[in-house]
């Protein structure tokens, strides 16, 4: 079986992220299913969701809804507490430099809009119709908010829970502030291949994420666990 959990695995969170996992196979150890001992961190994450041997795995929402739903399923949703959003949703925040005095989209349109990936329900679908005169492609998040903070691009659309990790840890976020956030949609779920049982292993997510001390789940801004339905997915 193969296990990854790439979404938010930043270096500085690697403990506890390992924690979080090892909760998580132990739990479904004990429901009699087979799981990895560590993540998997090698292997290229579109080949980890699409493998049949997967046992869980987390991935973005648009990924999900343009092809992931056909070829695996969904466990549920971590809730990292995203302020105004509900339970297990989460939204983006459009990041500018900080002393860019410009207050809406409309005055970035003929500027540049880093962007992590063409997949990215935060990074990229968030835009909606948003045009803009350059597009940068940054690969990720984190450069994303690099390219705004270097002057690279003047603009990005960041999942929330990014942000609030790199206002942790990355000196650049400083240099940049909010604008505006986007509107609520499902977060980052976890899933598994088609041959696995769906709801034990939502059971064993739940157990594994309260068993967690407070200090890890701080630390990794998780609070909980729901179970959205993949409608809700297909509909963003």
């Amino acid at each position: 079986m193969i296990a990854s959990l790439p979404m938010y695995d930043r270096p500085e969170l690697r403990e506890q992220t390992d924690a979080l996992w090892s909760a998580m196979r132990d739990a479904i150890r004990a429901r009699g299913k087979i799981a990895p001992e560590t993540l998997d961190r090698e292997t290229e994450t579109a080949n980890v969701w699409r493998d049949p041997a997967l046992i869980l795995s987390q991935t973005c929402g648009m990924p999900w809804r343009l092809d992931l739903h056909t070829k695996a399923q969904l466990i549920g949703t971590p809730d990292y507490d995203v302020t105004g959003c509900p339970p297990g949703y989460y939204c983006s925040v459009i990041v500018v430099r900080a002393d860019d005095p410009r207050e809406t989209r409309a005055e970035f349109a003929k500027s540049t809009c880093a962007f992590n990936a063409r997949d990215s329900q935060s990074g990229f679908a968030a835009w909606e119709e948003t045009e803009f005169a350059t597009w940068l492609q940054s690969g990720a998040h984190t450069e994303s908010i690099k390219a705004v903070a270097n002057g690279k691009a003047d603009i990005a659309a960041i999942d929330a829970v990014t942000w609030k990790l790199a206002q942790r840890y990355d000196l650049e976020a400083a240099m940049l502030r909010v604008m505006e956030t986007t509107k609520p949609t499902p977060g980052l779920p976890f899933i598994t291949a088609k041959a696995q049982d769906s709801n034990a292993l939502a059971e064993a997510v739940s157990e594994a994420i309260v068993s967690l001390d407070t200090v890890t789940r701080e630390a990794l801004s998780l609070t909980g666990f729901v179970r959205i339905p993949s409608a809700d997915y297909l509909a963003v």
